[in-house]
């Protein structure tokens, strides 16, 4: 029977914290992952890699005089089907990695990495995850207010890292514009509970992260630890663990 989540859909607002959990799950040793966090040895697929090799891409096209395919000059997506463009990829990431670890004794965990705004943001982002996916599933939620979000933005931004998953940032007009607003609160009922998914129900874990815990190391723990073992629990009592 496992006792590490096979699927974790780690979410929240840009600069919420949670490339901080990820890389504070890296630097902490595989038997207290397992035991305190219920996360084995784990791979992340993030869906910013995909937007900024499109940002490149078009660069590229540009200078070379032809049309930019994904986004226009000052980087926003042509098309908001793309957000869906990205769920579709990390589908396949999905399946690539479940390839690669066939047969393999050892649990492995699935950290799904994304941030979504708009009046049915993560309605619309879950809707075109895999049913793979969905089945093993657990979400954590890193929950901070949009004004918070904002300013961690601006903080972590660092020149000549653009490109960097912990120091990338977005201009304030991108952050009003794609992530001022989004539909956590019409899909959660509560800090821990259910979302149904394609007719899944999905367990959830909200991740307090205002005022700030992941700047501090000892804070951070304790209180994903919480959140992990909450949602452990959910997932424990809404899945058979001993299926994946």
């Amino acid at each position: 029977m496992r006792s590490t989540f096979p699927i974790v859909i780690l979410i929240g607002r840009p600069a919420a914290g949670k490339s901080e959990v990820i890389d504070f799950l890296k630097r902490t040793s595989a038997e207290e992952r397992a035991e305190r966090f219920h996360i084995g040895e784990f791979t992340e697929i993030d869906d910013f890699p995909y937007i900024w090799d499109w940002f490149e891409e078009d660069d590229i096209l540009e200078r070379h005089g032809r049309e930019r395919l994904h986004t226009r000059s000052d980087y926003y997506f042509k098309d908001e089907f793309l957000w869906n463009v990205c769920i579709e990829k990390i589908n396949l990431a999905y399946e690539k990695y479940r390839s690669a670890a066939a047969g393999e004794s050892v649990e492995r965990t699935a950290i799904i990495e994304f941030a979504r705004g708009g009046d049915d943001a993560f309605a619309e982002a879950f809707s075109y995850l895999s049913e793979e996916i969905i089945a093993a599933a657990s979400i954590l939620y890193i929950r901070v207010s949009y004004e918070e979000s904002v300013r961690r933005n601006r903080k972590r931004a660092k020149i000549g890292e653009e490109h960097s998953i912990l120091h990338h940032s977005l201009p304030d007009d991108k952050m009003d514009y794609y992530y001022r607003e989004n539909d956590w609160d019409r899909l959660a009922k509560g800090p821990t509970g259910l979302i149904s998914v394609k007719g899944i129900d999905l367990p959830y874990s909200e991740f307090a992260n205002e005022p700030e815990v992941t700047h501090d190391l000892g804070l951070l723990g304790a209180a994903l630890e919480k959140s992990c073992s909450s949602l452990w629990d959910h997932w424990a009592k809404t899945r058979a663990p001993e299926s994946f």
